[in-house]
């Protein structure tokens, strides 16, 4: 066998890269072609595969009209392969022949005596030739993502690495703008997530019809994803939000890293939903569905999710006592997030609850909400924090409760709660020492009488809280 004929050979094995894209087309190309990983599919699947997307992309071609019930691979093809022979502004005037004809040349394997003699940038292997903007979403940039420097005729691919690229529409979730796909160095999670989208996609483009559910936020595709994923996850998932069109190019990468992606996995699972339902109402507003933003504060800034559950928890304890399984869900997916996620120590975990439930104990004689709230308020005020835990823990020194156990404040939940050390989140400690009380009040069965005015008092603790926020996000 020739060096040739070898690298002919080749031009029809999958090899995964360090490209997420690429990874994803891969995964997309294996699960059009069958049950198998990209590196195990052998060549005339391979082929079968190239075969079905070539023969998809001339029936949208010929659709012309992406607004019709069967436009779907041509409306998308916009946002991945803008003015390529499936959607050119001069296929209006073309015959139907030679549109087929152009996607046939467009997808087909050159002749090898037009290879450029380079290796593929990706993968090492014989290059079959230049690509640039038609094929492959670029770059970042709009400065360069529509062209290549001068003298330099693209990005230098083989032919498997370019048909991966040409599968990516298949393995992301398409809206006709953004494409959302997700990558992760999980093999498993990124075979069956890819088959997933690769079967949705091809039933909307034969029924045309696209459900409620589809038309998801970004965030809320990922966590479809993960809920519908059974096991472990080994690696960090990552959101790539991009656009390859010719008017609003754009690439964002959103990362979980893997404790966190572990965490939301088993959060979503159907034996966590009471607890996932709080988390969920914790974070509705009027602005945004709570499940929305719940998943944007995953990807952006995971440790406000303590925070705004624990000011629902507040409205749950002050209110209502037939909520205390969702309320005890939800306290123990917080604890496995401030220890797996944010890596809290057990032991410091364990003086904040400690010092939370003798101050629950000290609440739960009152028969009104307002000490609560008055806890609550002091929250974002460490000196106020501080003044009200000392006087207290005064009163406990000097009138200890039955059965009082050591201070009302050990020293170390003192250090937790208020030290101003670089490496001590005071504040998140602040969050957690408050979902304790909570969870202790809960325990106790404790409930306001005077539930309606303690509401609206911490109603407008909350907005407070909001709005100082919405400033300092300014």
């Amino acid at each position: 066998m020739t060096a040739a004929s070898v690298n002919v050979l080749e031009q029809s094995r999958l090899v995964l890269t360090a490209h997420p894209l690429q990874r994803i087309g891969a995964y997309a190309t294996a699960a059009l072609a069958g049950d198998t990983g990209p590196e195990e599919l052998a060549a005339e699947d391979f082929e079968r595969a190239v075969q079905l997307m070539t023969r998809q992309a001339i029936n949208a071609a010929l659709v012309r009209d992406s607004k019709a019930a069967h436009g779907f691979w041509l409306k998308t093809s916009y946002s991945i392969n803008p003015n390529s022979p499936m959607n050119h502004p001069s296929n209006g005037k073309k015959s139907e022949e030679s549109i087929r004809a152009a996607i046939e040349q467009w997808r087909s394997l050159r002749d090898p005596r037009t290879w450029p003699g380079v290796d593929c940038v990706l993968c090492g292997r014989v290059a079959v030739g230049f690509f640039g903007k038609l094929d492959v979403p670029l770059a970042e940039s709009d400065a360069y993502r529509n062209s290549t420097p001068r003298g330099h005729a693209g990005l230098a691919l083989c032919r498997p690495c370019l048909v991966s690229f040409h599968a990516l529409a298949y393995g992301s979730h398409l809206t006709g703008g953004a494409c959302y796909a997700l990558h992760s160095w999980d093999g498993r999670f990124m075979r069956r997530t890819v088959e997933r989208q690769v079967d949705r996609n091809k039933m909307i483009a034969e029924t045309g019809k696209v459900s409620d559910s589809y038309a998801a936020a970004r965030e809320v595709v990922a966590f479809r994803a993960l809920r519908t994923y059974g096991e472990r996850l080994t690696a960090g998932v990552e959101l790539l939000v991009f656009n390859n069109n010719n008017r609003g190019q754009s690439l964002e990468i959103h990362a979980l890293d893997q404790p966190l992606a572990e965490w939301l996995r088993r959060t979503l699972r159907p034996a966590n939903r009471p607890g996932f339902k709080v988390l969920v109402r914790a974070h509705a507003s009027a602005r945004l569905p709570g499940v929305v933003a719940l998943a944007r504060n995953a990807f952006t800034e995971p440790s406000r999710i303590v925070g705004a559950t624990a000011a629902h928890l507040g409205r749950l304890v002050a209110v209502t006592d037939r909520d205390r399984e969702q309320v005890a869900s939800a306290v123990g997916l917080l604890y496995s997030f401030v220890t797996e996620v944010m890596q809290m120590d057990a032991k410091d975990l364990a003086e904040l609850r400690a010092t939370a439930r003798k101050v629950a104990g000290l609440l739960s004689v009152e028969e009104s909400g307002g000490k609560l709230n008055a806890l609550r308020a002091c929250m974002r005020d460490p000196r106020k924090l501080r003044t009200w835990l000392t006087r207290h823990g005064v009163q406990w020194a000097i009138t200890p409760p039955d059965k009082a156990d050591g201070p009302l404040v050990s020293e170390r939940a003192f250090v937790l709660l208020f030290d101003p050390a670089q490496d001590n989140p005071g504040w998140f400690h602040r969050d957690v020492f408050l979902i304790g009380v909570l969870e202790e009040l809960t325990r106790l069965g404790w409930r306001s009488k005077t539930a309606e005015e303690d509401l609206q008092e911490l109603d407008d603790i909350t907005d407070k809280e909001f709005t100082d926020d919405m400033e300092e996000e300014q």
